[in-house]
C-alpha cells in the first residue's frame, strides 16, 4: 500500500497539490471581494485597482509570426480583426514560400516579409522594430498563425493592465477541435494535449499567478499580451534558443519588470494541436528543449521564482525517470510475483520484491492519479468521450517523459538556430472555428 501511495504522489505531483491549494485560496479571496463589491462593483475582483484611463482595443497591436501558414492565417487574421481595427493587425512572414504574405495583405493586415527564414524570435523582434509597435501602442498581443481568439479575449484580458504592476497577461490555452482530426490516434493526441492544458493551467498556473506569488514560468507565445514599454528590456531574440516564450518570461522575472497575470476565464485562445505522432513528438521535443535551454541560459537567483522553479524541475525529472522505469518495473514485478507463487522454494529477495511492489499496486499507482486528471478535463471541457481514451493517456505520458529527459541531455550539446518549420495544419473546411460553449 505504501508503494501505491508513493507512486500516486509522484504521478499526480506535489506541485499540483500545493499550487491548487494556493489557487483555491485565491478563488476564495476573489469570491469574497465579489460579495463585497456586489452586482454594481464595476470590475472583476482581484484584477487590481483601476487606472485613470482603461486601455481599449485601439491601444492593442496584434502581431502574428507566420512561416508557410496559408491554410490557417486568414482565419487567425479574421479572429484578430474582430477585436481590433484591421490597421492594428501586423503579420511577419518569416521566409514563407507559399501565399501567407499575399493572403495577409488581402485581409487588410500590415505585412513584413523576411528572407531567409530567421526563426520566430528573430521575426518578432524585427517586426516590433519595423512597425514601431512600442512607440504606437500600449500593448502588443503576440499570436501564432493558427490561433483563434475568443470573442471576449480583450474584454476579459485587458482589465488586468488596470493594475500598473501587471506587465504581461498570459493567454489561456484551449484546443481548437475544428476540424476534427481524421484518425483515432489524432483525436487521442489532441484530447491528451487538451488534458495537459487543463491540468497545468487550473492546478498549477492559476495558483502561480496569485498576486503574492507571481512565479508563472511561461507567458505562452501563442496568444499573450505584453506592455510595449518593457519590450526593449526583454531579449526577445536571445541566441541559441529554439523557442522564445520561456526566455521572455524568465526575463520578466530576472529584471523584476512586474507581475504576470493569468486567469482561466480570461484571455482565452484556441490553438490547433498536432494530430500525428511525428508532429506531436516534434512539438513536445521543441517545447521541452526550449525550456531546458532557457533554464541553462539564466543564472539561478535567490528569489521565489527560482525557488518555485527548482521544485518544479526536481519533480519533473523524478516523475520522468519513474515513468520511464514503470514498464521495466512492471515486467520484473510480474515475473517476481509469478516466481513467488509457482516456485517450490523462491529466493527470499524475490518474495520481498513481489510483496513490496506487487503488479496491481504499480498499475493502480499510475492509473488512479492519471484518471483523476482525465476526469478533471472531462468535467471542465464537458468531453465525456475522453474517458474512453484514459487507458492510452499514461502511455503518452511515458513518451513525454522520454522526450523531456532526452531534451535535457540535448540542451547540453549546444544552442539552436531558432529557425522553424510550422507543423502540418488541418484546413478548416466550413470556414469557421468551433469553440466550447462554456469558454466563450
Amino acid at each position: 500500500m505504501i508503494a501505491i501511495v508513493v507512486l500516486s504522489i509522484v504521478m499526480f505531483g506535489v506541485n499540483a497539490v500545493f499550487w491548487s491549494a494556493v489557487g483555491g485560496m485565491r478563488r476564495i479571496e476573489q469570491f469574497r471581494q465579489e460579495r463585497i463589491a456586489g452586482p454594481s462593483g464595476g470590475q472583476v475582483a482581484g484584477r487590481g485597482a483601476r487606472s485613470a484611463e482603461r486601455l481599449t482595443p485601439d491601444d492593442v497591436a496584434i502581431l502574428i509570426a507566420a512561416h508557410n501558414e496559408e491554410l490557417v492565417v486568414e482565419l487567425t487574421i479574421g479572429s484578430a480583426c474582430s477585436l481590433v481595427p484591421a490597421s492594428n493587425v501586423h503579420v511577419v512572414s518569416d521566409g514563407s514560400s507559399d501565399r501567407t504574405a499575399d493572403l495577409a495583405r488581402s485581409d487588410g493586415a500590415r505585412v513584413l516579409e523576411l528572407q531567409p527564414n530567421v526563426g520566430k524570435a528573430g521575426a518578432l523582434a524585427a517586426a516590433i522594430e519595423n512597425f514601431g509597435l512600442s512607440e504606437k501602442y500600449a500593448v502588443v498581443l503576440l499570436l501564432d498563425a493558427d490561433t483563434r481568439l475568443s470573442a471576449d479575449y480583450l474584454e476579459t484580458g485587458l482589465p488586468y493592465f488596470d493594475d500598473p504592476d501587471v506587465v504581461a497577461v498570459a493567454g489561456r490555452a484551449a484546443t481548437n477541435v475544428d476540424p476534427t482530426p481524421a484518425t483515432r490516434l489524432g483525436r487521442i493526441l489532441v484530447a491528451y494535449r487538451e488534458r495537459v492544458y487543463v491540468a497545468m493551467q487550473l492546478l498549477i498556473k492559476y495558483g502561480q499567478a496569485a498576486k503574492r506569488a507571481n512565479v508563472v514560468s511561461i507567458v505562452p507565445g501563442f496568444a499573450s499580451m505584453y506592455r510595449t514599454n518593457i519590450l526593449s528590456r526583454i531579449d526577445i531574440d536571445a541566441p541559441g534558443l529554439v523557442i522564445e516564450d520561456f526566455n521572455m518570461t524568465f526575463d520578466v522575472h530576472a529584471q523584476q519588470l512586474g507581475r504576470i497575470a493569468f486567469h482561466p476565464s480570461a484571455a482565452v485562445a484556441y490553438t490547433q494541436d498536432p494530430d500525428s505522432f511525428r508532429e506531436y513528438t516534434n512539438q513536445v521535443r521543441r517545447w521541452t528543449l526550449g525550456f531546458w535551454q532557457t533554464v541553462r541560459r539564466h543564472r539561478v537567483r535567490a528569489d521565489k521564482f527560482w525557488l518555485a522553479l527548482s521544485f518544479y524541475i526536481a519533480e519533473l525529472i523524478i516523475s520522468s525517470v519513474v515513468l520511464l522505469l514503470f514498464v521495466p518495473l512492471l515486467v520484473v514485478s510480474l515475473a517476481a510475483a509469478a516466481a513467488a507463487r509457482w516456485m517450490p522454494a523462491p529466493p527470499e529477495p524475490l518474495v520481498e520484491f513481489a510483496n513490496t511492489l506487487p503488479p496491481l499496486y504499480l498499475v493502480l499507482g499510475l492509473l488512479i492519479p492519471d484518471l483523476i486528471l482525465t476526469v478533471l478535463a472531462v468535467v471542465t471541457m464537458k468531453r465525456p468521450r475522453y474517458l474512453l481514451y484514459a487507458p492510452i493517456f499514461p502511455l503518452i505520458r511515458i513518451v513525454d517523459s522520454y522526450l523531456c529527459l532526452r531534451s535535457l541531455a540535448q540542451s547540453r550539446a549546444g544552442g539552436s538556430s531558432g529557425r522553424w518549420t510550422s507543423p502540418t495544419r488541418r484546413a478548416v473546411v466550413d470556414g469557421r472555428a468551433s469553440y466550447p460553449e462554456e469558454l466563450v
